[in-house]
């Protein structure tokens, strides 16, 4: 482990802050995937060795337990500068329809690790992973099989690190089934810690009452890791603090703001900034995904590079990044919640397209290039379903029987919705003249009532035009 660590490929994640922008908004953030990745190798190896010691008959072994932990150790090698910016934001902008995920990059990080560290990787080497041990490692970084495989049945099984009876060790790292997993056990703890935010749920009592149980699903039985019963409130806790963690932090309308404005000035830089391969290739900052020599170089030192460069074409990313350093930020037009959950009405540029068509005194491309649109999409990580109703429980006098709870059981005040979008217009531009603005931010309130939104923020802007009026006038609108 500590081999892998004192790599290049690892140190790399020092740099790579943990929640990107937000360290623009909460000073205090200034953690990195490093620590966090360490973090989730602890984790992964506490709950694999709880999980023998209180069931030897699942015979984890020692070599399954360092596969675990080599996986939540490397599960974030891959990420790109600012964390999910470069995933989520940059690289969909940057290779329109290409689909990239920073799990394939860390997969292919952990590769290109190995390959390049041969010789020091000796305790690696000593403690007999075999290739089935390496593929193990894959398929828990990616959180699926490494490859689309033709399945006759469902009884097949697609892993091929381990087989069925092993099932439940895919949910120690990155849990598919209902996104309980180490990963956020420590991002959670670690990002409230460094928020200064409450983290009510406690992953170590969690740990304490885990079992594997063969569960029986669509004529098949498979071993998940299930919670006794009476903890369905505490992981209940759990997606709780991943709601307000994105509501307080990760989409914080500042937070936002920033990574906006620093995935304009990436964009901007793209072409312009090269980074060398193998056999002396070079690669933009795009580009550099398609080899991992490239790709290494990318952190968040990335954005230190365009304000050194006194190139002409280099000169709108560094004006967006002065921007930032002087907080001379976007302008929030305002905020809306969504009234019901059809995304396909939703799309990116669906929203703005009927915005500019009703401001008939702005030219379209004006109002494209001075304006961006985004959603945003609250929930427990499940879509529109609640998580805990996808997991299994087990009672203290049936510990071998597993079942499912629905939230009735646990409490009637949990929620009833599990789903929950918004809509913010942000202003791009630097204008002397507000009138334009304020033109665009009445709009934006006429075109949210008319379609139904719930309108949750609007721009200042009105609110200072309000308190200006002349006392007739007021009079008359309170009357």
């Amino acid at each position: 482990m500590v081999q892998i660590i004192d790599t290049p490929q690892f140190q790399r994640l020092r740099y790579i802050k943990q929640l990107g922008g937000g360290y623009f908004v909460y000073p205090g953030a200034s953690h990195n995937r490093f620590e966090h990745s360490i973090g989730v190798a602890y984790l992964a190896g506490l709950q694999a060795r709880t999980l023998r010691e209180n069931q030897p008959e699942l015979n984890i072994t020692d070599k399954d337990i360092l596969c675990v932990e080599i996986a939540g150790l490397c599960h974030d090698l891959g990420h790109g500068p600012f964390s999910h910016l470069f995933d989520q934001m940059f690289m969909p902008q940057a290779c329109a329809n290409e689909k990239w995920k920073h799990e394939d990059a860390s997969v292919e990080m952990f590769e290109y690790l190995l390959e390049k560290n041969k010789e020091h990787l000796t305790e690696m080497e000593n403690s007999g992973l075999e290739d089935n041990d390496l593929v193990f490692i894959k398929e828990l970084i990616l959180g699926e099989p490494l490859r689309e495989e033709s399945v006759e049945s469902p009884s097949d099984w697609p892993y091929k690190g381990r087989e069925e009876d092993k099932s439940f060790l895919y949910e120690i790292v990155s849990n598919k089934q209902n996104g309980i997993d180490v990963d956020k056990f420590d991002y959670f703890a670690r990002d409230c810690h460094h928020l200064g935010l409450k983290n009510n749920f406690d992953h170590m009592r969690y740990f304490k009452f885990t079992r594997v149980i063969g569960v029986e699903k669509n004529k098949l039985k498979r071993k998940h890791i299930c919670s006794r019963d009476k903890e369905a409130g505490n992981l209940y806790d759990l997606f709780h603090t991943r709601n307000r963690l994105h509501r307080r932090a990760y989409q914080h309308k500042v937070t936002k703001n920033v990574e906006i404005m620093i995935k304009d000035a990436l964009l901007k830089a793209n072409n312009q900034i090269q980074f060398e391969g193998k056999n002396e290739k070079f690669y933009t900052l795009s580009d550099a995904k398609d080899d991992m020599e490239a790709y290494i170089q990318l952190t968040d030192q990335v954005t230190e590079r365009i304000p050194e460069s006194s190139s002409s074409e280099m000169e709108q990313a560094r004006n967006i990044l002065e921007r930032i350093m002087r907080r001379d930020l976007y302008k929030l037009v305002g905020e809306a919640k969504v009234g019901h959950f059809n995304n396909s009405l939703y799309l990116k540029h669906s929203i703005i397209g009927e915005i500019k068509c009703s401001l008939y005194k702005i030219r379209v491309k004006e109002f494209v290039v001075r304006s961006v649109q985004i959603k945003f999409t609250y929930s427990y990580g499940k879509g529109d379903k609640d998580p805990v109703e996808c997991s299994y429980f087990y009672k203290k006098d049936e510990p071998g029987k597993a079942f499912q709870i629905s939230k009735q059981q646990v409490s009637n005040f949990l929620p009833e919705c599990f789903l929950e979008q918004t809509i913010r217009l942000y202003w791009k531009k630097k204008d002397e003249d507000k009138t334009l603005l304020n033109d665009v931010t009445q709009k934006f309130m006429v075109w949210c009532k008319d379609n139904g939104f719930q309108v949750i923020f609007r721009s200042a802007m009105l609110e200072d035009e309000a308190q200006h009026q002349e006392p007739s006038t007021k009079h008359q609108k309170e009357k």
